[in-house]
């Protein structure tokens, strides 16, 4: 089977310094991704990376020839911390914005139709008129993965979804989620491997080098040969983070 994406031998950075070295990854149909790693290993850049939002040093990113021919074909949702919340645009405006990474042609009233759609299926359609400014942040982050859908991407990216997210909401999204890994490929850069634990297939480790481990369960052991310094995963009935002894 051909990947969604296939990245070969990727050193990429900002100005001269490199932050990613040698990394290769393929990201195939229905895959879900957990990409963990320490502060400053290189998590976000390499999602800019495939966004296209950050020009490699040297290797390359494939994407699969169907989805080539699109704007855009991967559905993002930023850090809602990110935002500008003075930016004078509304939730449906917002939502809208998602229809210019979309290549084939819709009408207005189906673009439209869609947002609608989309907003009610995630419980704010009611919210539709309010500025970005005035929500929180749990409504940011429904607000954006309505955006991040509107295109009906092949591949769906989050970078930390569940930061400035209420309880309730968390388990939601984490639901959807895996609603929709039966029709489209996942990537989620998360701390919480706790939680998501439960819910990826295989997990990446990031810190300046990519270690891809194909299963969702991981040892201290496996870390420590990754150079991947966080908290020991744990699985049970409900998924836990087991500390080290600490003062």
């Amino acid at each position: 089977m051909e990947p969604l994406i296939k990245i070969v031998n990727l050193n990429v950075g900002y100005d001269k310094t490199p932050v990613l070295q040698n990394v290769n990854l393929e990201i195939f149909e229905k895959d879900f991704l957990g990409v963990i790693g320490p502060n400053g290993g290189g998590k976000t850049t390499l999602l800019k990376a495939i966004l296209g939002l950050l020009k490699p040093f040297s290797g390359t990113i494939h994407f699969r020839k169907d989805i080539s021919g699109r704007k855009k074909p991967i559905g993002y949702l930023p850090q809602v911390k990110h935002m500008d919340k003075k930016f004078p645009i509304t939730v449906f405006e917002v939502v809208h914005s998602g229809s210019i990474m979309e290549g084939a042609s819709k009408s207005k009233s189906e673009i439209n139709d869609k947002v609608a759609q989309l907003l009610t299926e995630m419980g704010v359609y009611n919210i539709r008129n309010k500025a970005i400014g005035e929500l929180s942040g749990g409504q940011m982050q429904r607000v954006f993965l309505c955006r991040a859908l509107l295109s009906e991407p092949k591949i769906l990216i989050l970078d930390e979804p569940d930061t400035f997210v209420d309880n309730r909401f968390e388990g939601e999204l984490y639901e959807r989620l895996r609603k929709l890994n039966e029709e489209i490929a996942i990537v989620l850069v998360s701390h919480d491997m706790g939680t998501i634990s439960s819910y990826v297939k295989t997990i990446a480790c990031v810190n300046r080098n990519l270690h891809y481990h194909r299963s969702n369960t991981i040892s201290q052991e496996q870390l420590n040969d990754y150079n991947c310094p966080i908290q020991i995963i744990s699985h049970g009935t409900i998924p836990h983070t087991v500390l080290k002894q600490h003062n």
